[in-house]
């Protein structure tokens, strides 16, 4: 039995390791149900006919995807004992606008979901730095390992690539199409991500500690 809930930090030797892979899938996996269920809305409610009374296939998306996300955070809790701070975080503002998504029949709060969790994202992080806290530790302590000083630049980086992220979000949904947020979201702002943290490779070497190293985060 645990005696928390959320996740140890980085550098607790006491904090169980996830798979990467598992990892990915569990963060990446809800976005992709999203996507398939908004894409193929009416085909699932015509063999799943209790789903129409969600309204169109924006709103048949918005409930897989919250159902989605929170058995991912029951397969982490299942494997870790503990819940992932960021996910969690943004379960909570998902199920928040998913629930008002639905219950109010507006797809305004779906769509200002990305806004909301990536600009929460940007406050955690930045906020951390204000008060001498690198929190980006809790995401990529398992990928790689850094010295003090490069935990501050990248947790200072992401910060300001989620506040990046939030503005986007703000301009496609105001003016473009949903199918054509939706396409957005799923396959341009993950390439734009991975091109964000090949920027940081560079600097991520230059701040990594040796393998028996130790360093604050």
């Amino acid at each position: 039995m645990t005696d928390r809930i959320i996740e140890r930090s980085p550098n607790d030797p006491a904090k169980k390791e996830m798979n990467p892979l598992l990892k990915f899938a569990l963060e990446l996996g809800p976005l992709l149900v999203f996507f398939f269920a908004n894409s193929r809305g009416e085909d699932i409610a015509a063999r799943f006919p209790v789903l129409q009374e969600l309204g169109g296939p924006l709103f048949i998306a918005t409930a897989l995807f919250m159902a989605a996300l929170s058995i991912s955070l029951a397969i982490s809790w299942a494997v870790q004992k503990t819940l992932p701070m960021m996910p969690l975080v943004s379960g909570v503002v998902v199920i928040l606008f998913g629930g008002l998504t639905l219950y109010l029949q507006d797809e305004t709060f779906i769509k200002m979901k990305p806004t909301i969790v990536n600009g929460l994202f940007a406050a955690i992080l930045l906020g951390g730095l204000f008060f001498g806290k690198s929190l980006l530790g809790y995401v990529f302590d398992q990928a790689f390992k850094l010295d003090a000083e490069g935990w501050r630049k990248l947790t200072l980086n992401w910060g300001l690539y989620f506040v990046f992220l939030a503005v986007v979000n703000e301009v496609v949904w105001r003016n473009f199409s949903t199918d054509f947020w939706v396409a957005f979201k799923v396959w341009a702002t993950m390439p734009i991500t991975v091109i964000f943290m090949l920027t940081q490779y560079p600097m991520i070497r230059r701040h990594a500690l040796e393998p028996n190293g130790a360093g604050e985060k």
